[in-house]
């Protein structure tokens, strides 16, 4: 198989898994249920905390620059923090405590009740984001999962899964980018509206 004949079934192969997800009404209401949970955590002077490992370590890290810096349009700033981010923590606790519990030892120290937890697993297996939730149900006031087409391990501890009917790891990661985006913007524009009209 040639480079290009690679190419064009890769983006086929995305375009048949984003068509599916975009075309699908429990898919669609996933997202909105997630962007009204996330809306009212801040109304309610809340925070969003993300997790994820490897390239959902990124998107966790991308979409708490969206929530603290912009997406479209200049606004006040909103309270989000990666738990993916601080080397310190994470080798510490990895060390101390072994990995499965690099998340739930920090949603210990900073989860109120008031906030939103977006996880991200495209296995929907993830021990250390299990171990997350178990310790952050009690904790936060919403629980966001991030997920391919794999849920049952996930249900229990989340008010909502966004769920890719997918098995393929890069497939999944380029629809939960697209659902990020989407959740940034109904966030931003229910929030700050008013302030885009005005510019």
């Amino acid at each position: 198989m040639n480079i290009e004949t690679l190419l064009m079934n890769s983006l086929e192969k995305s375009k048949e898994v984003i068509n599916e997800s975009l075309n699908s009404r429990e898919f669609l209401e996933s997202l909105k249920k997630a962007s009204e949970l996330i809306i009212d955590t801040y109304n309610k002077k809340g925070k969003v905390m993300l997790a994820g490992n490897g390239g959902s370590a990124a998107d966790s890290q991308h979409i708490c620059a969206e929530f603290v810096g912009r997406f479209n349009f200049n606004r006040p700033s909103l309270p989000a923090i990666a738990l993916t981010t601080n080397t310190s923590n994470l080798t510490c606790i990895s060390n101390d405590y072994g990995y499965e519990k690099v998340f739930s030892r920090q949603i210990q120290a900073f989860g109120t009740n008031d906030d939103t937890l977006i996880v991200y697993t495209t296995s929907g297996k993830s021990e250390n984001i299990l171990e997350l939730l178990k310790d952050a149900r009690p904790l936060v006031k919403s629980i966001i999962a991030m997920s391919g087409c794999e849920t049952k391990l996930l249900a229990d501890n989340c008010d909502v899964v966004i769920s890719v009917n997918s098995d393929q790891t890069p497939k999944i990661q380029e629809v939960h980018a697209i659902a990020g985006h989407m959740i940034c913007e109904s966030v931003e524009f229910k929030l700050f509206g008013d302030v885009k009209d005005s510019e």
